[in-house]
């Protein structure tokens, strides 16, 4: 039976929406949304689901409410399941009982799914608890969205101004002047902190701390704008103490992460977590080899081989895959010894049953060769399963030190230039300061897709960061230098070293 959904998305945050909306965000046949803090929420949608963008982004609504309850009418009478997937929450100041209503007129069935308000997690997030013992026991949500020039308030002022409640204002920034200057001819003291909470849970997030009397042209001064929130009360005292999201290191930093879709998680999760704001580039994509024989007969001779080398993940995953549609598993390296480039990729073989036997210190080519001779290659048989395009410097070393040396194409990267106009948007905004490079062909893959000119132009504000040796040669291939290179060659020295610049960039050392 057909039915619509009323999701709240939370404010932001795409960890703060609730396991049960993302469930049927992933299976409704239509989506319909507001503006988003966080456009992340869509990736999680079908491939063949109907997207509609009704806006409603600070007044400016790209369709009317009374079209929004049409069109949910009219795609459930269509028979579908329909997701409106709201900000916040759908019955605070969302408007999702208007849309509640109109369904049950027309006997739509219905249900909503709450979501955590903005009015709750971006004070929290600000180190502002909305209730204290010492100082508020109660707290009001009101909205800030008044006409200045209407006759009279919605609004009891004098009620809010006596009250000890922690009020909180949505959409108040533009009658901000209106706000406080009614609360204080009410009677609350022109003393009393207040703050204001801008892009709350996101890794744009700022507050600005004030009084009452100040706040406003304070917020003027620093160019607050919506969307913020304004908070009023004693609670608000606590921010500089509890204040624990705006103390990440990367926070409001824009970064570019190159690498390709299915391997960018772990560096976005790793980014996201210090704050950083992530734009997810990928320059590669990772396709499986069209002719999968030559990898089926190496799989079905493991056995000859004296050592096995992986020099990515990739090549383990997309070897894996082989193996798999053989029937085969880590058995089949039974009496071969497997080396692995690094520890992403000897772990990547630990999750499948294989313990590497050499993992060199440097995490390059060169390393492996060294590590390899040391252990009397010469006259072995080496399989190297890798990726069809590579550096040739491996396998040329191991056939001049004497061993017999297959390389086994497993996967091929083709380049990408999916998201070049936003990336230049971004960078045009100033929204981006880092932009970082996992290997070799996301360095050349990138600037396929973005001229040198555009990066020169504003390379200025940006720094540049490769995970090694090999891909800062690249990079000055393309005529720049790398700004930031970890001393080991793996994604979490590589994210540590991001950190370190944006610490010494901050305290204005060069």
């Amino acid at each position: 039976m057909p039915k619509v959904y009323l999701l709240g998305a939370g404010p932001g945050d795409p960890e703060l929406i609730t396991l049960k909306a993302k469930r049927l965000l992933e299976t409704a046949d239509t989506v319909v949304y507001d503006y988003l803090a966080n456009s992340r929420f869509l990736t999680w949608c079908r491939p063949d689901a109907e997207i509609y963008y009704v806006g409603k982004k600070g007044g400016d609504h790209t369709l009317p409410q009374d079209k929004i309850n049409a069109l949910l009418v009219e795609r459930a009478k269509a028979g579908k399941t329909v997701a409106r997937l709201k900000g916040g929450d759908p019955y605070v100041f969302g408007r999702g009982a208007e849309e509640a209503e109109e369904l049950l007129e027309h006997g739509i069935d219905f249900e909503v799914v709450p979501g955590v308000t903005s009015a709750v997690a971006a004070p929290a997030y600000a180190g502002i608890p909305l209730t204290h013992r010492r100082f508020a026991s109660s707290v009001s949500f009101i909205t800030g969205h008044e006409d200045p020039t209407k006759p009279e308030s919605v609004h009891d002022w004098e009620a809010l101004a006596r009250s000890a409640s922690t009020l909180v204002f949505f959409m108040g920034v533009k009658n901000l002047p209106d706000i406080t200057a009614n609360l204080i001819a009410a009677g609350r003291s022109a003393h009393t902190p207040a703050a204001l909470v801008r892009w709350g849970t996101t890794c744009r997030q700022r507050s600005l701390i004030s009084t009452l009397a100040a706040i406003a042209q304070d917020a003027q001064k620093q160019g607050f704008a919506p969307p913020s929130l304004l908070v009023v009360g004693e609670v608000v005292s606590l921010h500089d103490k509890l204040n624990w999201f705006e103390q990440r290191p990367l926070l409001g930093r824009g970064v570019v992460v190159t690498r390709s879709r299915e391997q960018a998680s772990d560096v976005v999760t790793a980014l996201e977590n210090l704050g950083a704001c992530c734009h997810e580039f990928p320059t590669i994509a990772v396709t499986p080899m069209d002719d999968p024989a030559p990898i089926q007969d190496a799989a079905a001779q493991l056995g000859s081989y004296d050592w096995v080398v992986f020099t990515s993940v990739n090549g383990v995953r997309m070897f894996w895959d082989v193996l798999d549609t053989q029937g085969l598993d880590a058995r089949a390296f039974a009496g071969t010894q497997v080396a692995a480039i690094g520890p992403a990729t000897a772990q990547g073989l630990a999750e499948r049953g294989v313990k590497a036997d050499f993992v060199p210190a440097k995490y390059v080519a060169e390393d492996i060769v060294q590590g390899l001779l040391s252990r009397g290659v010469a006259g072995k048989r080496v399989l190297i399963p890798r990726a069809e395009q590579a550096r040739e410097v491996l396998p040329e070393e191991l056939l001049r030190a004497g061993a017999r040396v297959e390389v086994l194409p497993v996967y091929r990267t083709l380049p990408v230039t999916t998201g070049a106009e936003e990336l230049m948007t971004a960078l045009d905004k100033g929204e981006v300061h880092y932009i970082t490079f996992t290997s070799s062909s996301t360095v050349t893959n990138f600037f396929t897709a973005i001229a040198p000119e555009v990066i020169q132009r504003h390379r200025e504000g940006l720094r540049l960061a490769c995970i090694g040796p090999v891909t800062a040669r690249t990079l000055k291939a393309h005529g720049f230098t790398s700004d930031i290179q970890p001393e080991d060659y793996t994604i979490p020295a590589l994210v540590q070293a991001v950190v370190q610049d944006a610490q010494d960039q901050k305290g204005g050392r060069p």
